[in-house]
């Protein structure tokens, strides 16, 4: 005698990390992780970037910037943060979208952490670098069947 419960098949989708009956889903809590960081560093870039159009003194005067001069990369730098608080709130929702945006913010993110390695502040640049290949690598193993 069984009971409904007790019927392997009917517990197929009872596993929230389960998808498709593949069994418990690698990097649930890494994804909630790399979300977070996600959302600090796209509040900094927020920050650091309404902190470059409106000439605050965090930044040195006579520095050189990639792109034409501070205004310019505070713009890039505000658009970057919008994009990856964006992507974090996606990446929270569980969507494809989120994943997808959330690699290419990251990504973005890397790239802009480089191009300030030159400026006032190289090291916080380089753990920002090494931040975002940390969510680009944990957004990567997302989804895969714990036993692959």
């Amino acid at each position: 005698m069984s009971s409904v419960g007790s019927d392997p098949r009917s517990t197929v989708g009872s596993d929230p990390r389960s998808t498709q009956g593949l069994g418990p889903v690698r990097g649930m809590g890494r994804a909630v992780f790399v979300g977070i960081l996600l959302l600090i560093v796209g509040t900094l870039n927020l920050f650091y970037g309404i902190a470059a159009v409106a000439n605050s003194s965090f930044y040195v005067a006579e520095e050189r910037y990639v792109f034409s001069g501070l205004h310019t990369w505070g713009w890039i730098t505000i658009v970057l943060g919008a994009i990856q608080l964006t992507a974090a709130l996606s990446l929270f929702a569980g969507n494809l979208y989120g994943r997808v945006i959330a690699i290419f913010a990251a990504t973005l993110g890397a790239i802009e952490a480089l191009a300030n390695v030159g400026g006032p502040h190289p090291w916080w640049s380089l753990g920002v670098f090494a931040v975002c290949l940390w969510v680009i690598y944990g957004i990567w193993v997302l989804g895969e069947p714990e036993n692959a």
